[in-house]
């Protein structure tokens, strides 16, 4: 297994993810990692595990009863942390007046809420989680500051899964934030930041992992370390397989092509600033840090031709039939110019003489509400075409190296999936990955007998 403690000091960007700041206990390891960690200067946290989940609940308007038991729930976290560390009039009264805010926010969600009000809402759990772990470290004798990420990290106004403005980023980071590295480790928020007028946005579920690696970009850190509750990258997630084993290096184009489809331990975007500037990301478990991790960095001097499974879920198959397809021109582009009007970006796409079909995913924003398909889009598109839509499909994508110039590869692919219907397949656009849309009854079992036949 990889590991970062034989590395020499040097600036790094540690961040926490839900489960590793949990709770006081789980704080208070994450806390040891950070002291234990040479040369950690910048500290990125999610919400506490759940927090964000109820406050997506409470931001989208449900009822009274469901309301006070989301509500109670953000309370009964904090204040359950809160009562395990020294007492702090100013911190408790803070973490008060956010719980407050809160209430009064979700209650007006309750008559009208939009995406505005959504991010806003959410956004108070990274808040929190910060200004906890803040005083958990100062418990443990750092010289630990608290940092409002949303002074560096402008984004556009595309609420619920805005785009930084990495120009700005780094200007502000230069001026507000690297002078303050020096000083004890900084905490800051990962997922949130603030559009031009000053309105909070997120980044898209999972994106504290994309702030910490912008941030590492924007500083010029030289590593990331992604702190989960599993020691690293496995073959498949171990849930399923419990045969799948942890990979000890792994290329960025692999690590990428595992997180755009479906890997939960990387954000899909989280390794386009790392790429951009060589910076290796480190992935291990805060409640086993010295158990080791992966790394995935530039090269692997000797890739295997099969690396991982995984496994997206939640699958729309979008399939559009249409006579003005044949022998014509503009037709797609059409198409995409409506899917790009709505904001919804195609993942797997096949194409006939007189249909398309594509997939679209409705994992990542915080507002899809598990659809992507509104009443809008349907309308233009109808216009346009005949359309069909197949829900409750899972992508599952065969991760490797050079798999485009493999002799046998459909042989021993299909061999293993003969029992089950495959209702779409893309291969050959990347070397890296043939992807599968299969039922999602069927996904599960698919991917343990995949993982038994070529792993």
């Amino acid at each position: 297994m990889a590991s970062v403690s034989s590395a020499p000091a040097q600036q790094v960007i540690a961040k926490f993810g839900g489960t590793s700041v949990a709770n006081y206990d789980a704080m208070q390891k994450s806390a040891g990692v950070v002291l234990q960690t040479p040369g950690v200067a910048l500290v990125v946290l999610s919400a506490s595990a759940g927090i964000t989940n109820a406050l997506i609940e409470l931001a989208q308007g449900c009822p009274r009863a469901q309301r006070e038991k989301c509500l109670k729930q953000v309370r009964d976290t904090q204040y359950e942390i809160l009562s395990r560390l020294p007492e702090n009039a100013a911190v408790h009264n803070e973490i008060d007046r956010l719980l407050g805010n809160i209430t009064t926010l979700s209650d007006a969600a309750a008559l009208a809420t939009s995406s505005a009000l959504v991010d806003e809402i959410v956004s108070h759990g990274e808040i929190m989680s910060t200004l906890l772990f803040t005083e958990v470290l100062r418990e443990q004798g750092a010289q630990a500051q608290w940092f409002d990420v949303r002074e560096v990290m402008q984004t556009n106004d595309c609420f619920g899964r805005a785009e930084p403005d990495t120009a700005v980023l780094r200007t502000r980071c230069d001026q507000l934030l690297a002078p303050r590295l020096s000083q004890g480790p900084v905490i800051t928020q990962g997922f949130i930041g603030c559009e031009a007028a000053g309105r909070t946005t997120t980044l898209g579920r999972g994106g504290s992992d994309y702030t910490a690696a912008l941030l590492a970009e924007a500083l010029g850190c030289q590593r990331v370390d992604i702190w989960t509750d599993v020691p690293g990258i496995y073959t498949t997630d171990p849930r399923i397989v419990p045969d799948a084993y942890p990979i000890d290096h792994i290329t960025f184009d692999e690590a990428a092509e595992m997180a755009n489809f479906g890997a939960k331990i990387l954000h899909p975007a989280t390794l386009l600033p790392a790429v951009r500037s060589g910076i290796p990301v480190f992935v291990g478990s805060s409640k086993e840090s010295g158990a080791g991790g992966t790394l995935v960095c530039d090269n692997d001097p000797n890739p295997p031709l099969f690396r991982a499974l995984t496994l997206r879920r939640q699958q729309t198959l979008l399939t559009l039939h249409s006579l003005k397809m044949l022998h014509a021109r503009g037709f797609l582009a059409e198409i995409f110019t409506i899917l790009s009007r709505h904001n919804i970006s195609v993942d797997v796409i096949t194409t006939s003489e007189v249909s398309i079909a594509l997939t679209l995913d409705t994992v990542g924003s915080t507002h899809t509400n598990g659809t992507l398909l509104s009443d809008e889009l349907t309308a233009e598109l109808s216009a346009l075409c005949r359309i069909e839509v197949e829900q409750n499909l899972a992508l599952v994508a065969v991760i490797g190296n050079e798999l485009t110039r493999a002799h046998g590869l459909g042989k021993t692919i299909f061999s293993a999936l003969e029992p089950f219907n495959i209702r779409m397949i893309s291969y050959g656009a990347s070397g890296h990955n043939m992807c599968l849309l299969v039922p999602g009854n069927d996904a599960e079992d698919i991917i343990r007998a995949l993982h038994r036949d070529l792993f």
